[in-house]
């Protein structure tokens, strides 16, 4: 392909941002090269969301990025009215990227009478005119199953897993699943880090409470061990210090947390910075409020992922490793 194709192929790539979190969709066309997209948004008075475009979208290959941060039904429903935007725009093909996907932990029905409200988020996107989805760390996998179209689910496992390589004696490391659910993906943290041992911690949920989890024992060996518990979300963060505290009473040398997606709601900052977890490892899956941010939390960034699946799908290449956490 010569270079003035390719030069006009790569004009057809845009990125568009919401409001919800533009720093991470600057970070995301800074890598790529790629400017973010002009657009004009506002509220009306009575909370209505008003969007435009401030330069031709037709023909284009658009990337709509929106994190769906609090509050997220305002996040979501603006990326809804981007895509509907492009799409009577004419762009060629719309793809929604939610780095974190709101409603995710409503996959299935715990009880009678429950919504799914993952399924109604896919259903609402596809509807909007979206052609395909990209998100990161899924709460639950089958979420991809949800979404008519092609579903890139990116994984920050990798990125984590490495910085915290990095810190730690790998022959004294245990990682520690904080449920039963998750030793899974503690295998895969094993795998990375050369073997280490794996732990969890037996734990029960009553579904009709929120955010509410009663932490019981350490399953496995943590005595003189670096723990490392980790997890796709830390919301209010009242299981992660939970499992912080179980450890450190099972005789653990030192324990820090990783997670991708920093929720960190109502008491989140506050319990963290009162436990005695050593440090905090996240993505910049959401946007972090300085009030928010303590002296041991770590935010890597999950931009140059972001911008690699980007360009695959746009140069219609390979993102199969992207999906599996080995990349």
């Amino acid at each position: 392909m010569s270079s003035e194709l390719r030069l006009s192929s790569e004009k057809r790539l845009r990125i568009f941002t919401g409001r919800g979190y533009p720093e991470l969709a600057e970070e995301v066309g800074a890598e790529l090269g790629v400017p973010i997209t002009p657009t004009l948004a506002y509220d009306f008075a009575n909370g209505e969301i008003f969007i435009r475009f401030e330069e031709s979208v037709r023909g284009c290959d658009a990337f709509v990025i929106q994190s769906h941060s609090n509050p997220v039904n305002k996040q979501v429903m603006e990326q809804l009215i981007m895509v509907d935007a492009l799409k009577r725009a004419s762009a060629k093909r719309i793809t929604v990227i939610a780095p974190f996907y709101g409603y995710a932990r409503q996959d299935k029905k715990h009880r009678g009478r429950e919504p799914i409200s993952a399924r109604l988020m896919a259903d609402l996107f596809k509807t909007a005119g979206a052609d395909r989805l990209m998100t990161v760390d899924l709460h639950s996998a089958q979420i991809q199953g949800f979404f008519d179209g092609p579903v890139d689910h990116l994984h920050a496992l990798p990125l984590l897993a490495n910085y915290v390589g990095s810190k730690v004696d790998r022959s004294r490391l245990t990682i520690v699943s904080p449920d039963s659910g998750r030793v899974r993906v503690a295998e895969r943290w094993s795998d990375i880090l050369g073997g280490a041992q794996i732990a969890f911690i037996h734990k029960t949920r009553d579904p009709r409470l929120p955010n509410e989890a009663v932490t019981g024992r350490v399953v496995g060996e943590v005595k003189g061990q670096t723990c490392v518990v980790i997890d796709d979300m830390i919301d209010t963060a009242g299981t992660i210090t939970k499992a912080v505290e179980a450890l450190y009473n099972d005789g653990a040398k030192e324990v820090m947390v990783a997670a991708t997606h920093p929720v960190f709601s109502g008491p989140a900052a506050e319990r963290l910075v009162n436990s005695k977890v050593s440090e905090v490892v996240v993505a910049n899956t959401l946007p972090i409020s300085d009030e928010k941010r303590f002296a041991n939390l770590t935010v890597l960034s999950i931009a140059p992922l972001i911008a690699r699946a980007i360009r695959e799908v746009f140069e219609d290449g390979s993102v199969t490793s992207l999906f599996d956490g080995h990349a």
